[in-house]
């Protein structure tokens, strides 16, 4: 057979778009800065890059969530692929959305001004780019689904957390409160949490226990098909 040839094919931009989730304590929060680019220049818009023609696609969304973040080894998941055509009017631009997970403080004050970035909460988004917030609202409800039966969320909060804080973010992700009772047992009986002797005191006198999450008693227990929620 003869070698083959795309000459005649439409070419089409390839981007990375990085839905990068936070929380603070109280809210969930996503990184958003301000377009630099025409067109809608100024505008909000999710964190992102096009993929270069020497990368893969996994390769690249790890190159851009690096470079927004400075942070390697971060939770990061495919998303969805988006390619209406009139997503973007200045060019044929398909996009294959990411979403990350980090902890707020470990992004550096740094990093948000070099990128005129900003947190938002996802209570309070503002108007975005192109089909950016339906990424977003894709992105939260995938993160419902992950973490109802994966440890994921661990990953926004630091290493080390008190039980009502580790509450406070199913309850930011789900937008909705929960019992504590009932989300206590369901935690304890799953044995994947230690319990160290510090306690945090900056929010009540008495403090509450730190604990830091056991991945290797998670990992043992994992095949049994966990659920968290």
């Amino acid at each position: 057979m003869g070698s083959i040839t795309y000459k005649h094919v439409h070419r089409h931009l390839l981007a990375i778009d990085c839905i990068i989730f936070g929380f603070d304590g109280e809210d969930l929060k996503g990184l958003f800065v301000k377009r630099k680019l025409e067109p809608q220049k100024g505008n909000w818009s999710l964190m992102g890059g096009f993929v270069s023609g020497i990368e893969s696609v996994d390769a690249a969304a790890e190159r851009v969530l690096y470079e927004l973040t400075g942070l390697g080894n971060i939770y990061m998941e495919q998303l969805h692929c988006y390619g209406a055509l009139d997503r973007d009017i200045e060019a044929r631009v398909v996009s294959i959305a990411y979403f990350a997970l980090i902890n707020i403080a470990d992004y550096s004050k740094e990093l948000l001004e070099e990128h005129h970035a900003t947190w938002v909460s996802l209570k309070k988004l503002p108007d975005l780019i192109f089909d950016h917030r339906q990424m977003v609202e894709d992105a939260k409800e995938k993160l419902r689904e992950k973490v109802a039966t994966h440890p994921v969320g661990f990953a926004l909060l630091p290493p080390k957390f008190t039980l009502k804080q580790l509450q406070a973010l199913y309850e930011a992700i789900y937008e909705m409160p929960l019992d504590k009772r009932n989300f206590s047992r369901k935690i304890f009986s799953m044995n994947i949490l230690q319990k160290l002797e510090e306690k945090e005191k900056a929010s009540s006198r008495k403090g509450s226990f730190y604990f830091i999450f056991d991945e290797a008693q998670y990992k043992l227990l994992e095949k049994e098909g966990l659920k968290f929620i």
